[in-house]
């Protein structure tokens, strides 16, 4: 058969794969949002507390209970980000707290559930939104919006550097100064123009920063390792797992498993994660998702600088540096 066919024949039968490939990755997580052990506070007297948590038990999975106190001590829970909401027993009846800016999603259904569970037992609950979102971005569409257009540029920058052939100490300066300037004019437009982040102005463009140079790193790392092909292989990772998998419009705990923990191991996941600590929560809970940045953007870095050589060990040849540079001594 012609090698003409056979391309026409591989595109056909690529194309509709692929497209099943980035529906399913989509569209599964979508469709199956629905709490899976999300961390809740329970706070109270403690027979009082002990009745809510039981009533909350009947949702089989949903909540990973935890027991406060008091009041206070469910509001510093919420602010550290060890929960996402919690339950106060009061003399006046039963008090929801939330906390829209960790997802608007989460703290929507924390009221639904916890409301109808009130409802039931004949009581009304009031619900205080402890840490908001932004004013400019009720929704939290903005941040939630940011996650596609930064693997973009972070795919982008991964593969200009690819194509324009540079290697070593010049792709990962390319990288460095491509992923600072996303995450200066990103951290203006999200923060100074759109008013969709609350938090320190240079933190958050760290965090814009950080997270492009983790999928730019990824992306020109496995191209210097396994020749062109890593910039798809590297392309198709962060658009069909990690951008779905990221939970940015909802969160990790909302996902199905293991979609939630898989996405938080990818930049854009660990990168939303960490710019809603920083833009909302003065930093809480970033360690986690501020490592996985960094593993990425220094594993891709050092693939950069050594895919070169280790490229040539393997064929045998010289790195095409090498070779450009003795055929103009010689």
């Amino acid at each position: 058969m012609p090698s003409r066919n056979r391309h026409v024949i591989a595109v056909v039968l690529l194309v509709p794969v692929l497209a099943a490939l980035a529906l399913w990755a989509f569209a599964w997580p979508a469709s199956r949002i629905a709490p899976r052990d999300l961390p809740l506070g329970v706070a109270g007297p403690p027979a009082a507390a002990a009745q809510v948590e039981k009533q909350l038990e009947r949702h089989e999975g949903a909540f990973e209970i935890h027991r406060y106190a008091d009041e206070a001590a469910a509001r510093e829970a919420i602010k550290d980000r060890s929960v996402y909401g919690a339950v106060v027993v009061t003399r006046q009846g039963p008090e929801l707290l939330t906390a829209s800016a960790a997802g608007p999603v989460v703290a929507q259904f924390l009221q639904q559930a916890v409301g109808q569970q009130a409802a039931a037992g004949g009581a009304q609950v009031k619900t205080v939104d402890v840490v908001p979102t932004p004013a400019s971005d009720p929704r939290g569409a903005a941040l939630s919006a940011a996650v596609l257009p930064l693997a973009l540029a972070g795919i982008a920058a991964g593969a200009v550097v690819t194509l324009l052939g540079l290697r070593g100490v010049r792709a990962a300066l390319a990288l460095l100064g491509a992923s600072a300037l996303v995450g200066v004019v990103a951290a203006g437009i999200a923060h100074s123009w759109l008013g969709a982040l609350g938090g320190d102005w240079w933190a958050e463009a760290g965090v814009l920063a950080l997270s492009t140079l983790a999928v730019g790193g990824a992306v020109a790392g496995l191209a210097a390792l396994v020749g062109p092909a890593g910039t798809g292989i590297g392309a198709a990772v962060v658009m069909l797992i990690g951008n779905p998998f990221s939970g940015a419009t909802s969160a990790p705990q909302m996902l199905p498993e293991p979609a939630g923990a898989i996405g938080q191991w990818l930049p854009p996941g660990a990168g939303t994660t960490l710019l809603r600590s920083v833009s909302s929560f003065d930093g809480a809970a970033a360690t986690g998702p501020t490592l996985t940045l960094v593993w990425w953007a220094v594993l891709g870095l050092g693939a950069v600088l050594l895919g070169s050589s280790l490229r040539a060990r393997r064929t045998g040849s010289e790195p095409a540096a090498d070779r450009r540079e003795l055929s103009a001594v010689a």
